[in-house]
């Protein structure tokens, strides 16, 4: 039994997750709407990268503020050149994804480029205090941890002058307690990891479970209440 997954960026561990609560293989697929939909890229059974249908796509990187385009293995915007689509072509589409296209040929067998797991999107990063921050990061870590539900909401305010970033996550309904002491060491424990991840400090806040609020859409993980003066 096979499932693929595209739509929002996913991390290795929420594969992990979806693979032993459902008995599948979960694969990636990557498609645009204004492109054609799934299908311009998936991944093969060696689950590394995910081979864009070069016959029919010409992919580029570039820096997202200058457009410079950038070499095989540097991090930046995916850009989508169709070549066989004649209704309505693109040229040098900006897709806002951020990856990497990774040079060397996959194990597989299969020659066609492939790029990484998408790290988000580049108008989904939060610059806070200077750092890159991604909605993707927070996710990683949280599921690296047993104790939380793959649900959080990422608050940024400023407050006297200094970005502040709060990290809501729900605990799984096993591990809420009113043992506050727990608590609180797991939310140490959450803060430590998170610091050393994003580089920055980040207020934690514990939630009960099913308490964030859902969407029938595309989730909504950052609030973002600055106001630049």
């Amino acid at each position: 039994r096979i499932g693929a997954f595209g739509a929002e960026p996913w991390t290795e561990n929420m594969r992990r997750e979806i693979e032993e609560r459902l008995g599948i293989q979960a694969y990636n697929i990557y498609g645009l709407s204004e492109i054609m939909g799934p299908g311009v890229a998936y991944e093969c059974g060696c689950k590394n990268g995910s081979h864009i249908a070069e016959d029919h796509f010409y992919p580029e990187i570039i820096h997202p503020e200058t457009g410079e385009v950038l070499p095989l293995g540097q991090e930046g915007e995916l850009v989508l050149t169709t070549l066989t689509k004649t209704g309505m072509p693109l040229l040098r589409y900006r897709t806002k994804d951020l990856t990497t296209l990774m040079p060397g040929t996959c194990e597989c067998g299969r020659t066609s480029v492939r790029f990484t797991r998408i790290l988000g999107r580049s108008d989904d990063m939060l610059i806070i205090r200077g750092i890159n921050v991604f909605p993707s990061q927070v996710e990683n870590v949280i599921l690296e941890m047993p104790e939380f539900a793959p649900r959080y909401m990422l608050v940024v305010d400023r407050k006297n002058n200094m970005d502040m970033l709060e990290v809501q996550v729900e605990l799984r309904p096993d591990n809420f307690s009113d043992d506050l002491g727990g608590m609180l060491a797991l939310k140490k424990r959450l803060a430590e990891r998170l610091k050393s991840v994003l580089s920055i400090s980040a207020e934690v806040k514990l939630v009960e479970p099913n308490s964030l609020p859902r969407s029938e859409g595309k989730s909504t993980r950052v609030i973002d209440k600055r106001v630049l003066a």
